[in-house]
């Protein structure tokens, strides 16, 4: 721009913005235990979060979703919220036992109505709905029959979708089957430090086809009622998995755990089959017997995008004979491991920066996913889905929350999309985790993700200065030169 005085004419040049493609979303996102509350409102029933956040000693401190950030009660707020921020999009999850009390038979109306008053007051700030249909609470009466290792569960699943489907195919063009559907399988089932906490591997790899198997039979229940405009897809959370060395061990150390946890997923999603070498390798736990006729053709749908949930990389090694202790993997505290036939595998922490949550911050793990995928699957479009960070965040005497630790997160691992659509990735739009501060899993409240900080005691939003710059980043579609 340039101004003008009675004695000289300034030309001052704007900071160069690397900006993004038209069209861009720029949004948040958010998981309904993390955030609802109101867990026996409206004929809600228990999750296996809710079950397992009041068994004594899962979560740290005691905390439960019970409450969590109100947003049953505060939703409305909360999207004038979003629309302060200049979010173009927004990524929620449906509460199964909201909706389907028991995990089979029809809707309760009322769990719905949250919904579809939810999508309509998205829509009316210009905010794209994006509905995630399992993020982790699975009706507590269907574990109790089994859960996720039973295959009964991929087919009420499957149900539960198309219900949801036809309540809000009207208005929300943009679907999500399963989040993570790793940490379900993995966490849940054999290290057990999420829910529903058991510790058996075999049932950990029949978890993991059976949600494979739940994806395939959603998306077609989905594509039977929604509109053919509807987009449908998946959010997964590759381990961008790197050897510590080059040495053949610790090489083939990365590719047991990339078997573990990539390829259990991309192979039946993207290519029809099991990898040979997980099969192998998981022998000892399981025979596969599992996997009947037509599953794989049942899991192999086309895919309208695909989420890709990114917070920091793997670095592992084959175990020393004088590494003794827990062998850390990001994961949380166990006994068990959540890697099948692999206790023998280290896992290492990257030098340099780390977040609250102890995990590096490595932007450059964000371009290699993002061009493996596109490598992987041309021409299905990728959604970064989730990335964000956990600081230790306060508020000062002002009433004010400054996060630059955040800022610079953001702006490292945007920068790094970036990279990868100048490299060719089709990167159609970024969901920051999280909105807001909220109920993070077995570490309860301890963790503070949100752009906005919340006051549990009083429930106050307080946006952060990592908002601010989002807010200015969403505006503009693009991120300025420096901070």
């Amino acid at each position: 721009m340039t101004t003008t005085d009675n004695t000289s004419t300034t030309t001052v040049t704007a900071p160069h913005r690397t900006q993004f493609p038209t069209g861009f979303l720029w949004g948040a996102a958010t998981a309904a235990y993390q955030i609802e509350g109101a867990v026996r409102e409206d004929g809600r029933t228990p999750s296996i979060w809710d079950t397992f956040s009041h068994t004594p000693g899962k979560v740290e401190n005691g905390d439960t979703g019970d409450v969590a950030v109100d947003h049953y009660h505060r939703w409305r707020d909360d999207v004038r919220l979003m629309a302060d921020l200049g979010l173009t999009s927004y990524r929620f999850s449906v509460a199964w036992p909201r909706v389907q009390p028991t995990g089979r038979g029809p809707a309760v109306q009322r769990g719905l109505d949250f919904y579809r008053g939810l999508v309509d007051e998205l829509l009316s700030h210009g905010i794209k709905p994006v509905v995630t249909l399992y993020h982790w609470d699975l009706p507590q009466e269907l574990e109790s029959a089994g859960g996720w290792p039973e295959r009964d569960t991929a087919h009420r699943f499957a149900e539960y979708a198309g219900i949801v489907g036809e309540a809000l195919g009207d208005r929300v063009e943009s679907w999500v089957t399963l989040n993570e559907p790793w940490c379900s399988a993995f966490l849940g089932y054999s290290s057990g430090v999420h829910a529903p906490g058991r510790t058996d591997p075999a049932a950990a790899l029949r978890a993991a086809h059976h949600l494979n198997l739940g994806h395939g039979l959603a998306t077609q229940a989905l594509r039977s009622v929604l509109p053919a405009r509807a987009g449908i897809g998946i959010s997964l959370n590759p381990s961008v998995v790197r050897a510590l060395t080059e040495s053949p061990a610790d090489l083939d150390a990365k590719r047991r755990i990339d078997a573990l946890a990539n390829r259990v997923f991309t192979g039946p999603l993207l290519k029809g089959a099991y990898p040979q070498d997980l099969i192998d390798d998981t022998a000892r736990v399981t025979d596969w017997s599992f996997v009947q006729d037509g599953d794989l053709a049942s899991i192999h749908q086309p895919l309208d995008f695909i989420g890709l949930n990114y917070y920091t990389p793997a670095v592992v090694s084959a175990a020393r004979p004088d590494q003794d202790g827990p062998r850390l993997d990001g994961h949380g505290a166990s006994d068990h491991s959540p890697w099948p036939a692999a206790d023998d595998i280290a896992f290492h922490h990257a030098p340099g920066e780390v977040t609250a949550m102890n995990w590096p911050v490595d932007p450059t793990g964000l371009t290699d996913l993002l061009l493996d995928y596109t490598a992987q699957a041309p021409g299905v479009p990728l959604y970064v889905t989730e990335n964000g960070a956990a600081y230790d965040d306060v508020v000062d005497a002002d009433g004010r929350v400054h996060d630059p630790d955040r800022i610079r997160y953001l702006h490292g691992h945007l920068g790094a999309i970036h990279d990868a659509i100048r490299a060719g990735a089709d990167v159609r739009g970024y969901f920051l985790w999280s909105l807001l501060d909220n109920f993070e899993w077995a570490y309860g409240y301890g963790k503070r993700f949100g752009a906005v900080y919340v006051d549990y005691e009083t429930q106050a939003r307080i946006p952060k200065s990592s908002a601010a710059w989002y807010a200015q980043v969403a505006r503009t579609g693009g991120l300025p030169a420096t901070d």
